[in-house]
């Protein structure tokens, strides 16, 4: 790789050791992937996925120590996955027992280094920093340095700024350096679609359903959309933002995409249209069968299938002011259609705390009190991670908790019906 006279002489010392280490790390990723330079971080704030404070990552917070001590907390301000645990959300209390001893029993110490090192607030644990409530929005063609796979595939897609998908402690190393290697994502060449995707479905497809399948197919890959502006159309509204929040969060997870193109409507699929694609491209046919076919192939892991469900998550990744209102709107109709008051099954929304605070200026967040449903901002997949509440039967639309969690996946349709029916089950 070649650096530039001031890259080499952090490389070398001149900003003493740790630095020089947080350079060395640097130049090894970038080597990895063949980089042959350095480029510097344009984007205002860093995103960091290391939110959790396990007992278990001794390391980490020896590291961040290191980083502190040597006055390293002068590089970008930042944003950070959200947090473990939320007293609101349901637990018993051996499960809060097992979060906050044996689990997240380092939390508050985590908390208190990564806002030496940039944390911007109390409001900033969301893994949608990206919106207007929060304010961590880089604007195209800005190089970020960020981790949290569902924050940057949005970031590349939708708002078409770059970033690689970075690992935890790596991204942190891009903003307290300033620099990151050049390859991937942050390339032109690297941001052309190898696969081509039809969508043919007689009605529009579900986010988190059609994220998936995508994802399944083209891996790590970039996928140019096709068919799917019929149904979001070409302007990038909060309702249109909101669906690819979700659709990008699952092809993330469900693949490991970092990037997409959607026809029409995607910043770059605008500019450029079909001379994003590669000569060659493999092309994927979605339907309205293959969406079914891809929902049944979903193993459920629980220990008895037809359980009754005892928890229901909706908001992974966090969900907009606009999904909490219409949520709040299908829930109380639905309640009121079936003669009920509250839902039958104990549900979660989360959002960022930013968010919230928005909701709670509205009527709806009264409403959706009334209904039964509880508003936090955790990670409900830090939430499964506890092995009790592993066992629960957990019913969730977000393909992203399906995919790392015991939780099952149903959709929002379905969803609806559950917890709004009288017996809390299809």
């Amino acid at each position: 790789m070649k650096l530039s006279q001031e890259q080499q002489a952090i490389l070398d010392g001149a900003r003493g050791e740790t630095m020089a280490k947080v350079m060395e790390t640097l130049v090894a990723y970038g080597d990895t992937f063949r980089a042959e330079r350095m480029v510097p971080i344009t984007g205002q704030y860093g995103h960091t996925v290391i939110s959790f404070g396990l007992g278990i990552m001794k390391p980490v917070y020896d590291l961040y120590n290191e980083l502190i001590e040597a006055g390293l907390t002068g590089g970008q301000r930042f944003t950070a996955d959200p947090r473990p645990m939320d007293d609101k959300v349901p637990a018993s209390p051996l499960e809060k027992l097992v979060f906050k001893k044996f689990m997240y029993s380092q939390q508050d110490r985590l908390e208190e280094q990564m806002h030496k090192l940039g944390l911007t607030s109390d409001d900033d644990y969301t893994c949608t920093c990206y919106l207007p409530q929060v304010g961590n929005i880089p604007k195209r063609g800005e190089v970020l340095s960020w981790a949290e796979s569902s924050a940057v595939v949005y970031a590349n897609s939708v708002l078409g700024a770059r970033c690689n998908r970075n690992s935890g402690i790596i991204e942190l190393f891009g903003s307290i350096a300033g620099f990151v290697p050049e390859f991937g994502l942050l390339t032109d060449e690297g941001r052309k679609a190898s696969w081509v995707v039809e969508v043919r479905c007689e009605k529009m497809p579900e986010a988190q359903l059609l994220g998936s399948a995508i994802g399944m197919k083209v891996m790590e890959q970039v996928p140019y959309i096709k068919g799917l502006d019929k149904w979001l159309g070409t302007e990038l509204d909060d309702k249109t933002c909101a669906y690819l929040k979700d659709f990008g969060a699952a092809t993330a997870s469900n693949g490991a995409v970092g990037l997409y193109h959607i026809e029409n409507l995607t910043p770059e699929a605008k500019d450029m249209g079909e001379d994003l694609i590669t000569e060659g491209a493999q092309v994927y046919v979605v339907d309205d069968a293959e969406l079914e076919r891809v929902k049944s192939s979903y193993p459920v892991v629980w220990k008895n299938a037809d359980a009754k469900p005892r928890l229901c998550f909706v908001g992974c990744p966090h969900l907009t002011l606009q999904q909490l209102i219409d949520w709040t709107r299908a829930i109380d109709e639905g309640l009121h259609k079936n003669g009920l008051s509250r839902v039958s099954v104990p549900t979660v929304f989360t959002a960022a705390s930013a968010v919230l605070r928005e909701f709670e200026k509205t009527p709806y967040a009264e409403t959706l009190r009334r209904c039964g449903v509880i508003t936090g901002s955790l990670c409900p997949l830090m939430y499964m991670n506890n092995p009790l509440c592993k066992k629960k039967a957990v019913i969730t639309c977000s393909n992203k908790l399906r995919t790392y969690s015991s939780a099952r996946f149903y959709s929002e349709d379905e969803i609806l019906t559950i917890i709004t029916g009288r017996e809390g089950r299809l």
